[in-house]
């Protein structure tokens, strides 16, 4: 169903419990922009949740902290954050080595079923330029990659067994891959 911008989606996957649920396909998840991995709340974060939920109805006053001309504003400066060809192309190899480990003297080829999509690319150059703009820069650096790009590629690289077999997760497998492209 077809959302008015800027509005998105938002969704949760709870691996404890998949009674009910059915696992999207790949082609689906990596619509996604972000899968931002989320622990348990701290003590003191889940004693104000318990504060400010545990009744039968929960008293739930929403206050906007944006106006929506604000978040069109914003995305415009995003849309000006500059991206060094330099950069371009880190972002490019670091996709690429996803797809092609062995071209980038990396040992991860049979770790891999599948490398990122070209939405990876997109989304985590956009994604950078955010980052960079909430930290006050109009240009991205590769930090900024590295920042952002977990939550931009854990969910586009598809482990093989062999990898889901020595318990390697997406991110192992992003860590390696940033520690081992050149930085420009």
């Amino acid at each position: 169903m077809p959302l008015p911008s800027p509005f998105l989606v938002l969704a949760t996957e709870n691996p404890i419990d998949q009674e009910g649920t059915y696992p999207l396909p790949e082609a689906q998840v990596d619509r996604f922009m972000f899968k931002v991995l989320i622990g348990y709340p701290s003590f003191e974060e889940e004693r104000k949740i318990l504060d400010k939920m545990a009744f039968t109805v929960p008293e739930m006053k929403v206050q906007p902290v944006i106006g929506l001309e604000e978040i069109v504003r914003t995305r415009k400066l995003v849309d000006r954050v500059h991206v060094d060809d330099k950069v371009r192309d880190y972002i490019v190899h670091i996709v690429f080595a996803t797809r092609q480990p062995e071209k980038y003297k990396l040992d991860l080829k049979h770790l891999i079923q599948f490398g990122a999509s070209p939405r990876a690319t997109i989304y985590l150059t956009v994604a950078a330029k955010a980052w960079a703009l909430l930290q006050g820069r109009a240009y991205v650096t590769p930090e900024d990659i590295k920042g952002i790009g977990p939550d931009v590629l854990r969910h586009r690289i598809i482990l093989s067994y062999e990898a889901e077999a020595q318990a390697v997760t997406t991110d192992d497998i992003i860590k390696k891959i940033f520690n081992t492209i050149p930085v420009p």
